[in-house]
């Protein structure tokens, strides 16, 4: 049996805290990335270049987040949703497979919030698996509009009987994306919730992975200090058996 254990985190642009009490954790999210030991890991709220924090910290990396993150061996993919005054940010996925292909949708819904969708093909144990990364909006009615705009980018770019993994920040507690997207036969655990939100004290689930045409194993949420200083958010870690 071919298993792929994937890991959604959202790093919260790899800083803790608030004006000049706030702290760089980049580093420490390097190593807990490794740790997870997941064949894809899903990342939102990434920076690829910040100048005031880069003037903030001395030990601001070189390199772009989604690259510094990436465990020796991995390929990253990294691609902007939102453009600041002093940067940008945006999603990644990081591969321990090779990756065919790539490419992103902006979900914008308003101009006070900007969304975007990354859509990564790889190639994992000889069988190509499309991967989605999404991180949708704060408001709700615009929440349900970029799951409208999801669907009909699977339905455009993803063969239906190729397997799909969405996984990422959904700012989701109710049932709203259970049903949008169980309408396009995705499906997650629903055993029991794996709660990610606030990572200190974790009171919600709005990290997702969901998938089609793979069978789910397992799905766990490391918890501890460690992980609470790191994010607002716990990763959350899911594993599921290939097709035959």
């Amino acid at each position: 049996m071919n298993i792929v254990r994937i890991a959604t985190y959202n790093i919260h642009k790899g800083v803790q805290g608030i004006g000049p009490q706030r702290r760089l954790e980049i580093h420490n999210l390097g190593l807990a990335v490794e740790q997870l030991d997941a064949d894809i890991v899903c990342l939102q709220e990434v920076r690829g270049v910040n100048r005031r924090e880069e003037l903030h910290f001395n030990r601001w990396p070189e390199l772009s987040q989604a690259d510094f993150l990436a465990p020796q061996g991995y390929e990253a993919v990294y691609r902007s949703n939102a453009y600041t005054r002093y940067g940008e940010h945006g999603n990644a996925l990081l591969s321990r497979w090779p990756v065919l292909a790539h490419q992103q949708e902006d979900i914008s819904d308003h101009r006070f919030e900007q969304r975007g969708l990354l859509h990564v093909e790889v190639m994992v144990h000889d069988q190509p698996v499309h991967v989605v990364v999404v991180h949708l909006g704060l408001i709700r009615a615009s929440r349900a509009r970029q799951l409208a705009q999801l669907k009909r980018f699977i339905a455009r770019e993803i063969p239906p009987d190729a397997p799909l993994l969405v996984a990422g920040d959904f700012n989701e507690w109710g049932a709203l994306v259970g049903r949008a997207l169980g309408g396009i036969n995705l499906k997650t655990f629903e055993a029991s919730r794996h709660l990610t939100y606030p990572s200190r004290l974790p009171l919600l689930q709005l990290d997702y992975v969901y998938a089609r045409g793979l069978r789910p194993l397992g799905v766990q949420v490391p918890r501890g200090r460690i992980w609470w200083r790191m994010s607002d958010h716990l990763p959350l870690i899911a594993e599921f058996a290939l097709p035959i």
